[in-house]
């Protein structure tokens, strides 16, 4: 995984099915992507910014992308607190998806960011494909 995450204790990233890239995501199937965070400043809202990079062009995933990321954030004991988010406190950010049948059977790098307005709060990409 490459990982841009400009966070506190940000060595947590898990994909489900996924021990090491590339990562195989199977249509059909559901997704799960859980991420331990320790904010470096209070954080008011987060969106889901996920893209598909294929042959340099982002696509959006489509049902993530663009959605609130406040909805799957919870405390380090597993209850749901949504934002905001305090400076210096743990968090788990937990997201399902499913990885759709009309998805085209390719090579790709998912780019999965965690953004408050336009600043980016947690980034990484990783390197998958898509099977049947």
């Amino acid at each position: 995984m490459i990982l841009d995450i400009p966070i506190k204790d940000a060595d947590q990233i898990s994909i489900s099915d996924c021990e090491k890239p590339v990562c195989l995501l199977k249509q059909g199937t559901i997704a799960t992507v859980e991420i331990k965070l320790v904010p470096n400043t209070d954080i008011q809202k987060l969106t889901n910014n996920v893209t598909g990079i294929v042959t340099e062009i982002p696509l959006p995933f489509v049902g993530v992308d663009g959605t609130n990321a406040c909805d799957n954030i919870y405390n380090a004991d597993g209850n749901k607190v949504g934002c905001p988010l305090k400076k210096d406190q743990q968090y788990v950010y937990r997201n399902s998806f499913r990885i759709l049948p009309i998805y085209p059977r390719i090579q790709l790098t998912i780019r999965y960011a965690l953004q408050e307005g336009s600043d980016r709060v947690v980034c990484f990409k990783v390197p998958a494909k898509i099977t049947k």
